[in-house]
């Protein structure tokens, strides 16, 4: 899943016209959530459960992960409508613990492998941005979506860490939690994640949402790391 806040989408305004900044984004979520749920996929394998494999999600097609409503249909509505924020999802990647050595801590590896991904691909376009901005370079071609694909790979990673049912967090959080204290939040995060989810994206503080004040900073200074222009890195 993704929350895409548009606010995030100061960069992007280098685009020719909106209708191709709609287009850039689209492409950047498609290869977000593949790369995401792709990783997902190739770990679960990696600690013995083929499962996602068996089941053709261990895959860089991106229609091997496209939900039609969540991946398609809500996030292009949402867009269409001017929505301030534009979220949807892929089809989760299913693993059978039971297939797992160690599965609690095997199980947030798996959920790790999603946003690292994620933040790894981010990293890359990084370089290739820094390559493109010299003189010459042959990927100026690729500059309109280079910049959606790092914005939208640490958005997507950066919100699915945060330590809640059913996003990757709440399965880290639990495998790296004690037995007993892990199974208990395990519980309390199955019955109410998605609804505390829902709360921290409705906008009730001045008319921005909990989840905004965390993802904005936090997003924000990623992406002051990865974009030229910032003396780190």
């Amino acid at each position: 899943m993704i929350v895409f806040f548009k606010r995030v989408n100061y960069t992007i305004l280098e685009l020719s016209s909106q209708n191709m900044s709609i287009l850039f984004s689209i492409v950047a979520f498609a290869v977000a959530i593949t790369i995401h749920e792709a990783a997902h996929a190739w770990m679960a394998d990696r600690l013995g459960d083929p499962t996602a494999r068996l089941a053709g999600r261990l895959s860089l097609n991106p229609l091997a992960h496209v939900d039609i409503y969540g991946t398609i249909l809500i996030p292009l509505i949402l867009i269409f409508l001017g929505s301030p924020f534009v979220f949807g999802w892929a089809k989760p990647v299913v693993f059978d613990p039971y297939n797992l050595k160690n599965p609690r801590s095997d199980s947030a590896l798996i959920s790790l492998a999603g946003p690292l991904s994620n933040l790894i691909l981010a990293t890359f376009f990084s370089l290739v941005l820094r390559i493109y901005s010299l003189p010459f370079s042959p990927l100026a071609v690729f500059s309109g979506l280079i910049y959606p694909l790092i914005i939208i790979n640490v958005a997507l990673a950066v919100f699915n860490l945060i330590p809640i049912h059913p996003l990757d967090g709440g399965k880290i959080l639990v495998g790296l939690l004690p037995p007993e204290t892990a199974r208990k939040i395990d519980l309390f995060l199955n019955r109410y994640g998605l609804m505390l989810l829902l709360f921290l994206i409705f906008p009730v503080f001045n008319g921005r949402s909990a989840l905004s004040l965390y993802l904005y900073p936090v997003v924000s200074f990623v992406l002051s790391i990865l974009i030229p222009g910032n003396p780190i890195i």
